[in-house]
C-alpha cells in the first residue's frame, strides 16, 4: 500500500547549514524503491525552496507556505493569494507597529529593508539565497503577491499584542524561537496542505506519515496517522508526535523509517 510521507526541511531534512545526512538520502532512496510517495511540507513559500538541493532526493511534490501552496509532479494543483487590498492593509499596520517583516509570495519575497537590515542576519541569508527574487516593499506595493507573513522582530510585548488584535481573527500567528512569527490565513496550514495533497492522489488518511521538528509542525504532527520528531526538535513538537527520533545529525531520519517499516 502507498503511503503519502511529509517532511519539514529546517531541522528536519537538514541542520541550519543545509547539511543533509547521507543517511537520510539513503533513507529517501529506499522509500521510493517502495513506491511511496515523498513530499516537502515547509513554512518556506515556494521562491524559498530550492530545487537543485531537495528535489533530486526523490520528493514527488511540495507543500509550502505553511499549506498555501501545493504541487505535484512539478504541476501547481493549488494557490492561495491573500488578496491584493488585504495585503496592503496588512503591510500599513505592520509599519505602523515598527515591526521588521517579510511578505512571502510564491516568485517572490518583499522585505522591509528599512527595519529589518539591522534587526538579523536572516535578511542577509535570504538575499544571498535568493538574489534578484527579493525586492523591497517600498515601491512594489501595487504588485504584492503574497500568500503568508513573517515578523522577526517586534519592539516589545505591547506591539505584539497590537499585532493580536489587528490581525488576529483572520491569521494564525505561529510563534517561533526568539521573537520570530509566522503569520498565515486562518483555514491554512501543513496538515489542510496534506489533506488536499491526499484527496487528489487518494490516499487514506491512516496511509500518511510526518516528520518536523518545530511549532508550523503541529498541525501537520496532530492530522498524520504516524508523526515523527526530531530529537533535537522543539519540545512542542515532540509533544504532538506519536514518535520521537534521534537527532538529525544522528541519523533520526533513517531510523524513525526503520521504526515504522518504511524502508
Amino acid at each position: 500500500m502507498k503511503k503519502a510521507i511529509f517532511f519539514d526541511i529546517d531541522g528536519t531534512i537538514w541542520d541550519r547549514s543545509q547539511w543533509i545526512p547521507d543517511s537520510a538520502r539513503e533513507a529517501f532512496r529506499l522509500m521510493k524503491q517502495q513506491g511511496h510517495y515523498l513530499f516537502i511540507s515547509s513554512g518556506r513559500t515556494r521562491v524559498f525552496i530550492p530545487d537543485e538541493s531537495l528535489m533530486p532526493l526523490g520528493f514527488d511534490g511540495v507543500l509550502a507556505g505553511c499549506g498555501t501552496y501545493g504541487e505535484f509532479q512539478k504541476e501547481v494543483k493549488f494557490y492561495h493569494r491573500i488578496p491584493l487590498e488585504e495585503i496592503q492593509r496588512i503591510n500599513e499596520i505592520l509599519r505602523d507597529l515598527g515591526a521588521a517583516y517579510i511578505l512571502e509570495g510564491r516568485h517572490l519575497l518583499y522585505l522591509d529593508e528599512e527595519r529589518f537590515s539591522d534587526k538579523s542576519s536572516f535578511s542577509r541569508k535570504i538575499k544571498q539565497a535568493l538574489g534578484q527574487n527579493v525586492v523591497r516593499v517600498t515601491g512594489n506595493e501595487e504588485s504584492l503577491e503574497v500568500s503568508k507573513f513573517c515578523i522577526n522582530y517586534m519592539d516589545d510585548k505591547e506591539r505584539q499584542k497590537e499585532l493580536e488584535r489587528e490581525v488576529g481573527k483572520d491569521y494564525t500567528i505561529i510563534y517561533r524561537e526568539g521573537t520570530f512569527m509566522e503569520v498565515v490565513p486562518r483555514g491554512f496550514n501543513k496538515a489542510t496542505g496534506i489533506q488536499e495533497i491526499c484527496r487528489m492522489l487518494d490516499i487514506a488518511q491512516e496511509e500518511t506519515y510526518s516528520f518536523g521538528d518545530s511549532s508550523n509542525d503541529l498541525d501537520m504532527l496532530e492530522y498524520t496517522a504516524h508523526s515523527v520528531a526530531m530529537g533535537d526538535g522543539m519540545q512542542e513538537a515532540k509533544d504532538a508526535a506519536e514518535y520521537v527520533t534521534a537527532p538529525l545529525a544522528e541519523d533520526g531520519i533513517y531510523q524513525a523509517c526503520k521504526h515504522y517499516g518504511l524502508i
